[in-house]
């Protein structure tokens, strides 16, 4: 049962409902006319704020749920409609511009990441990571980029490539009978480097019906301090969950922890098939004081323990702005909190909300420490893919401490760059170590990975050192192989590695790529540039915009990345 709360969370509640209809009546600006409505949907969503009005408000979300089900206005077409909170409070719900920011009280934290360079393979042959499946970076970017920033003010932290590429799907095939991945390579032409290749690997999972899926023990862990108060934070979790509730059956058991100054168990071990009482429990939440998100954290597994599934998807889904100010605060103190409960079983995947205080940092070091995965949510309709389209892979996982390790021939290549993956990077010797951690992959998840590559000549060209020598091995010499990748993995509940090993090479190679391979690399480019990368090559975004121009963008979402490609051209005149 929800259990009842204090005077304190009534009266805030109810100052909380006086703010927001004192901000329905200043909602009462210009309406939106059809000439401003030329960007994608989600444009007009962040950008309209008090000026747009609830009529014009639902006039848009008309349009784009008639957009989205008409195929001949595809073109135009939005994930999802404007969430219902945005159309209640007058189109300031989420709306970025809904509220003025003030640059100078901007604490959001990113960690500095040095782009990856590029390796001799006569000296370093081997290149090993850890894999990846969030997705946060490019949601948070399209954050900057509808709120009308100017490209070269976005955090270069902000920017990690691999979470760009990743968040979009790709026509993989899918694993053989007995593996877990489909492994998929294709070797061409660099678009932003005539002179070099680009390799595209990708790993696909067989993707599962959720309803078929094991039994499920979920703990929602919902921050209600009061920094979570704007109406992009709680007010957007709150919707968000109620999607996902819509997902659950009674194989399901939902429980819900809230925190700010202290915790509380609003719900425990109920049935997914009870949606009606899940559903008044999320949205009886009211944001206010403190943020001990530590006890939170601790008392949310505590729960997970207690209604613990043996074999089942046990799991924390802990949704916050990531600005903990009370109880353990440290990064690493976080950490190894994280890593203690993760031992007993237990996933957490993380759910970033919010701007102006925003821990990336601190959010990404959660998920990674709880072998979970990590989105940030920006809209309604980003809760919709992670929580809807997406959720059986971000919820059931397939393989854990996935590491990946390519190995350059040189007779084909002699210098390479991985992009992306800065903070995924592994020792050589920790590929085969089991006790070292990396990442999960879920059902029906794929990661991609992109080499820029510097082609070998036609002799092999040594490292030209004095005391060592350096020689193509007959296997080198006689090959197709550019590379060779190789893949150790575990099964979710499993402490022992497995090894896959796959050849990729001149078979893979092609002089016409495929629209998939040239989007990736779209999207690649478009990341680089918003990195200020030095091996962008002089390209611009207006570069990127004539690549996917040639594309077939044949999704909602790559249609959404070329506009914001018109965006950031507009916003950086």
């Amino acid at each position: 049962m929800i259990k009842k709360k204090t005077f304190t969370k009534n009266f805030m509640r109810i100052l909380a409902v006086s703010m927001a209809v004192m901000t329905l009546f200043a909602c009462t600006g210009k309406e939106v006319a059809e000439d401003e409505n030329e960007h994608h949907p989600l444009y007009n969503y962040y950008t309209a704020g008090p000026s747009m009005t609830m009529s014009s408000c639902a006039s848009m979300s008309a349009a784009a749920t008639t957009s989205s089900a008409s195929s001949a206005n595809a073109s135009s077409a939005s994930p999802t409609a404007f969430p219902p909170s945005y159309q209640k409070y007058g189109g300031t719900a989420f709306g970025y511009g809904a509220y003025d920011f003030d640059e100078e009280f901007n604490t959001e934290e990113y960690d500095a990441l040095a782009e990856n360079p590029f390796k001799n393979v006569s000296l370093s042959p081997l290149s090993t990571f850890s894999a990846d499946v969030d997705t946060a970076s490019y949601a948070n970017i399209r954050r900057f980029i509808y709120s009308n920033y100017d490209p070269k003010t976005i955090p270069q932290g902000a920017v990690r490539i691999e979470e760009m590429i990743n968040y979009f799907n790709y026509d993989y095939d899918g694993p053989k009978k007995g593996e877990p991945f489909g492994v998929n390579a294709e070797i061409s032409d660099c678009p932003w480097e005539k002179n070099h290749k680009l390799v595209r690997i990708g790993l696909q999972t067989e993707k599962i019906d959720y309803a078929k899926a094991k039994d499920s023990n979920i703990v929602l862990l919902i921050d209600v301090s009061g920094s979570m108060y704007s109406f992009n934070k709680l007010p957007l979790v709150q919707e968000s969950f109620c999607m996902m509730v819509d997902n659950l059956s009674k194989k399901d058991r939902v429980s819900i922890v809230t925190y700010a100054s202290g915790n509380e168990t609003v719900l425990e071990g109920v049935s997914g098939a009870d949606k009606d009482t899940i559903k008044e429990a999320i949205n009886s939440l009211t944001a206010y004081g403190g943020t001990n998100g530590a006890g939170g954290i601790e008392e949310a597994y505590r729960i997970a323990k207690e209604n613990f599934i043996k074999d089942g998807n046990n799991r924390v889904i802990i949704a916050t702005d990531g600005d903990f100010n009370l109880g353990i605060t440290s990064e690493s103190e976080l950490s190894e909190l994280i890593k203690e409960k993760a031992e007993e079983g237990i996933f957490l995947s993380v759910l970033g909300y919010g701007m102006g205080n925003y821990s990336d940092s601190r959010l990404e070091t959660l998920a990674d420490d709880g072998n979970g995965n990590y989105a940030y949510i920006d809209s309604a309709a980003e809760a919709k893919k992670v929580l809807v389209e997406e959720f059986g892979a971000n919820m059931v996982t397939v393989a854990k401490d996935v590491k990946l390790q390519v190995e350059f021939n040189p007779a084909y290549v002699k210098e390479y760059r991985l992009l992306g993956y800065e903070d995924r990077m592994l020792n050589t010797e920790d590929f085969e170590d089991d006790t070292k951690d990396a990442g999960e992959i879920g059902a029906g998840h794929s990661v991609t990975v992109l080499y820029e590559i510097v082609p070998a000549k036609n002799s092999f060209e040594g490292a030209g050192l004095k005391y060592q020598t350096s020689s193509l091995t007959d296997t080198a010499k006689n090959s197709d192989e550019w590379l060779t990748l190789k893949i150790r993995y575990k099964a979710p509940a499993g402490d022992v590695s497995n090894l896959l090993e796959y050849s990729i090479g001149k078979k893979d190679v092609t002089g016409v790529p495929s629209d998939d391979f040239m989007f990736a690399a779209a999207v690649a480019e478009f990341g680089m540039i918003l990195r200020r990368s030095e091996y962008v090559n002089g390209k611009d975004f207006e570069h990127v915009k004539r690549v996917l121009k040639t594309l077939n963008l044949n999704d909602d979402y790559r249609k959404e990345l070329a506009d914001m490609v018109e965006v950031c051209i507009e916003n950086s005149q």
